[in-house]
């Protein structure tokens, strides 16, 4: 053998440290992941399309610590949010009877008057 295949092996280079699919998971939902992106569709200098994507990885406690919940407001997706959607159309709906009602005993009320 050679000094420099001596020194070689005497030496190990060191590489990155070796992770799993779970380690490098866990890190990404403990910290969460930000990926944002455009893409941009234009013809002869006249925008034809635009989207914009953005994409947030976390675990759902650090989701809600970014302040970030809607799931928990969006109907299809949670039953309480889709119970108080239905609770709050049923309050609006009730609201927009008990006014029609009012106009029209109030139009009633006139009509009763006028006619003696």
């Amino acid at each position: 053998m050679t000094d420099l295949e001596l020194e070689q092996q005497a030496y190990p280079i060191p590489g990155p440290p070796n992770s799993n699919l779970a380690d490098i998971l866990e890190r990404v939902l403990d910290k969460g992941i930000v990926i944002a992106g455009d893409i941009k569709i234009d013809l002869l200098d006249i925008e034809l399309l635009t989207i914009r994507l953005r994409l947030f990885v976390a675990s759902v406690d650090t989701a809600k610590k970014a302040g970030i919940d809607w799931w928990e407001t969006d109907p299809a997706l949670s039953s309480r949010a889709a119970r108080n959607s239905l609770l709050d159309e049923n309050r609006e709906l009730r609201q927009r009877l008990e006014a029609l009602e009012s106009k029209t005993d109030e139009s009633r009320t006139t009509d009763e008057t006028s006619d003696e």
